[in-house]
């Protein structure tokens, strides 16, 4: 949640009425730090576009080597099942 300039301002008066202006910076300092930490660790986290582009690359990498084992098994079916009809027939 961010606050707005007048917004933060009253909030630092009315902290520093109460809490005195160095125990008032020190929490806002706090909270400044905080926030830029957090900010920063979602940051790191977040894809960016070469992310994006290694994982289209191996995605298209798998695609096509799932294409072939699935035509070399579609092979082996046919021939299994030619071996199959052929035995019915010579019996």
């Amino acid at each position: 949640m961010y606050l707005e300039a007048k917004e933060t301002a009253r909030l630092y008066k009315l902290l520093s009425d109460k809490l005195g202006t160095d125990t008032t910076e020190a929490m806002f300092k706090y909270i400044d730090n905080k926030t830029e930490r957090s900010v920063e660790a979602t940051i790191k986290t977040l894809a960016t576009k070469d992310d994006i582009a290694s994982v289209r690359k191996e995605a298209s990498e798998n695609k096509a080597d799932t294409i072939k084992w699935m035509f070399i098994f579609w092979i082996g079916q046919v021939a299994a099942m030619l071996a199959i009809m052929l035995l019915f027939v010579k019996k």
